[in-house]
């Protein structure tokens, strides 16, 4: 398999005495998650939010009011303050990795919300700066090292269902315009169901079957206009632009096939997150978008389903685990697991469908990706 399914634990870091100073951009929905996060965990897992950047001024400033210490800052600013040692990037995919670019130039780490970018190119521009300056780069999602989807890596790696064969992926939707207020991004180029939603399922595949080697993928949209189903602008119909269900076949390192569907325009269905199917039985993997959720085991030969206890993962989980691991790996000199390298080869992937929809042909990835250490 290219990337070895490693379960070796980096060394337990003593308590952090400097903590890794935060600045956030971007404080839109999502930074509400990693926000409470860092309020509730922050410290404890090595980190202090210094500042928070936004376009919007107001909406900075709502974010850093009420936290102690935390400045409400321009971007620029931002990138420029001696207090941020790590850029936190939640913004809109468009700007990832100009935002991404701009920090690295000011000499700080970054950890972007996924995708890495918005297109591959852009993605790896990111990873070449930052390996030119000396600094690390992060990426979402960091949900896949919660307990569920690190508990199932843990069975496959000890063989509860021997070889694996075979994987199904299923998200389902009819899209975020009926609860976003600004949703018009996720229907542009750099969003659609599968840069959005894709990259929580493609790194926990990562993760328990290997990198991926190649895809055939077939795509489509089922409407040129969607319309907006709440907030102050509810009644506002704007354009779709990318594919909204799209569909595919992905080959694993481990020589495992994985079927999966990403779809925008699915209002109901009976489908499995994730399965795994091996030569000694299938594995019931939790949501990847969530930390936690029951992992369950049917050995061949057997009459039904078994849950397994949770083995392995953060316990503590929540949007900013990712950065809590990065922090660990700083001090201890040791691999972060949410790595760019991972983010990258999970947009390349996703390109790669969208380029086999796109043409008709099986299309190749780079597999060169290492596969992250287990969290035991």
């Amino acid at each position: 398999m290219g990337g070895p399914l490693t379960t070796e634990a980096h060394p337990t870091p003593a308590e952090p005495t400097t903590p890794l100073r935060i600045g956030v951009v971007g404080a839109g929905v999502i930074s509400r998650a990693y926000l409470g996060h860092l309020d509730d965990h922050g410290r404890a897992a090595g980190l202090a939010l210094t500042a928070v950047a936004d376009l919007d001024p107001e909406r900075a400033a709502k974010a850093a009011a009420g936290r102690r210490g935390v400045r409400a800052l321009t971007p620029d600013e931002l990138y420029a303050a001696e207090d941020v040692d790590l850029v936190l990037n939640l913004t809109v995919p468009a700007v990832h990795a100009d935002v991404a670019l701009a920090a690295i130039a000011a000499g700080k780490h970054v950890y972007n919300e996924k995708p890495l970018a918005p297109d591959r190119e852009s993605g790896a521009a990111v990873l070449a700066a930052a390996r030119a300056a000396g600094v690390r780069v992060g990426c979402a999602p960091d949900t896949v090292l919660g307990r569920g989807v690190q508990t199932a890596r843990a069975a496959v790696a000890a063989g509860h269902i021997g070889q694996p064969v075979a994987a199904t992926a299923f998200f389902t939707s009819p899209g975020h315009e009926a609860w976003h207020s600004d949703p018009e991004f996720y229907y542009r180029p750099g969003g659609g169901p599968l840069l959005d939603m894709g990259p929580y399922y493609l790194s926990a595949l990562v993760h328990l079957l290997g990198p991926i080697t190649a895809v055939t993928g077939a795509a489509s949209r089922a409407t040129e206009r969607r319309t907006i189903g709440s907030g102050p602008r509810a009644g506002h119909s704007f354009p779709v632009e990318v594919d909204t269900h799209v569909t595919g076949v992905l080959s694993h390192t481990s020589g495992a096939l994985t079927t999966l569907l990403m779809s925008f325009d699915t209002h109901a269905a009976h489908l499995p997150r994730i399965e795994v199917h091996g030569t000694g039985g299938s594995l019931s993997v939790p949501d990847p978008n969530n930390f936690e959720g029951p992992v369950a085991l049917h050995p061949a030969g057997a009459g039904e389903w078994r849950e397994l206890p949770p083995s392995a993962g953060y316990a503590v989980s929540g949007r900013g685990v990712g950065l809590a691991d990065m922090a660990r790996a700083l001090r201890t000199g040791t691999a972060h697991r949410a790595s760019g390298e991972l983010g990258l080869h999970v947009l390349e992937a996703m390109e790669a469908l969208l380029e086999s929809a796109a043409t008709g042909r099986r299309v190749e990835v780079n597999a060169d990706c290492p596969v992250p250490p287990a969290v035991d």
